[in-house]
């Protein structure tokens, strides 16, 4: 049987995850985009050599735990879904850089999620996220939180020393915490569409962050 590297199976109207797909076990990219999926099989992670995975513009409502077992994995698209939660597994994702879960119904960002200490872009855009938990992700550099329901930051948001870009528009922030000062590398911080004026806000516009409002 020939090996497919890449299977692009975008809007294929699928319903269902093919069985057939999974003799493609040796692929590095799959893409099951568009597809009207509300579930994804635990054979999942026989796909031990995949690096990309797209599973966006779905009906899913989970997520298999299987998904921990694809190690080698380096970009995860979960957005436009139904999630309301994420399975612990995805901790294990260690070579992960860019995650998005943006457009679900998750109320928390999963600690799993603060664990991936390989990831460089974080995409958790509309949703209903109240609050997140201490991100231990050194090479963060950019975090997308565009329309949830943050309040405030935690004081550990100081420890992602890597963030280059923090967007925060359309929450009901009441502060932001000073731990922001913290952050050296920190340029553009979006607080578009939030009522309220933070000096937190005003003391990085001052050292150079781009800061809109």
């Amino acid at each position: 049987m020939r090996t497919v590297t890449d299977l692009n199976l975008w809007k294929h109207h699928l319903g269902v995850v093919p069985e057939s797909l999974f003799e493609q076990h040796d692929a590095e990219t799959l893409v099951l985009a568009d597809n009207d999926l509300t579930a994804i099989p635990d054979r999942i992670g026989a796909f031990a050599k995949l690096r990309m995975l797209d599973l966006g513009h779905n009906a899913l409502t989970a997520i298999p735990a299987a998904i921990g077992d694809l190690e080698r994995l380096d970009f995860l698209y979960l957005h436009d879904n139904r999630l309301s939660a994420l399975p612990e597994s995805l901790a294990r994702l260690q070579r992960l850089r860019y995650l998005n879960i943006s457009e679900n119904g998750l109320t928390e960002l999963p600690p799993a999620v603060g664990a991936l200490a390989s990831l460089v872009e974080l995409r958790a855009a509309d949703n209903r996220i109240g609050e997140l938990p201490d991100l231990a992700l050194p090479n963060l550099r950019e975090l997308h939180l565009r329309n949830n329901a943050l309040r405030t930051l935690p004081h550990s948001i100081g420890a992602l020393q890597s963030l280059r870009q923090l967007d925060l528009r359309g929450n009901p922030l009441s502060e932001l915490p000073a731990a922001l000062l913290d952050l050296p590398r920190l340029e553009k911080l979006d607080l578009r569409w939030v009522d309220g004026r933070f000096d937190v806000a005003d003391a990085l516009e001052a050292r150079g962050c781009l800061v809109y409002r």
